[in-house]
């Protein structure tokens, strides 16, 4: 019974000082961002007179941007493909194996 009252004690004092630590932390976040706060200021009226684009030109931009996309896409290492090669064509063993399981009707004694 010594050593559950000593380990209780020190489970006590482990948490107390992590979350003594989190909310400290927490309130030392909370002061810098109120120090770093950006200053209120008006919104810059040479922002608002800028001249609207043509929508001709607005398309071939997004167009342009599109391709370059793709094409970087394409050319990505394995890291940095949206899908990797042959992954949805070819599921691997395990991903196969689990819709096998998942697809098939349990049946009683397997």
């Amino acid at each position: 019974m010594n050593n559950l009252g000593w380990g209780l004690q020190i489970s006590a004092l482990g948490m107390g000082l992590v979350f003594g630590l989190l909310a400290l932390l927490w309130g030392l976040l909370t002061l810098v961002l109120k120090f770093d706060a950006p200053p209120a200021t008006a919104p810059d009226a040479a922002a608002e007179t800028a001249p609207a684009l043509d929508p001709a030109v607005v398309a071939a931009i997004t167009v342009a941007v599109l391709a370059h996309g793709a094409q970087r896409r394409a050319e990505a290492a394995p890291q940095m493909r949206i899908h990797w090669p042959g992954s949805l064509l070819h599921a691997s063993r395990w991903v196969a194996a689990g819709r096998t399981r998942q697809n098939h009707s349990w049946q009683r004694g397997r």
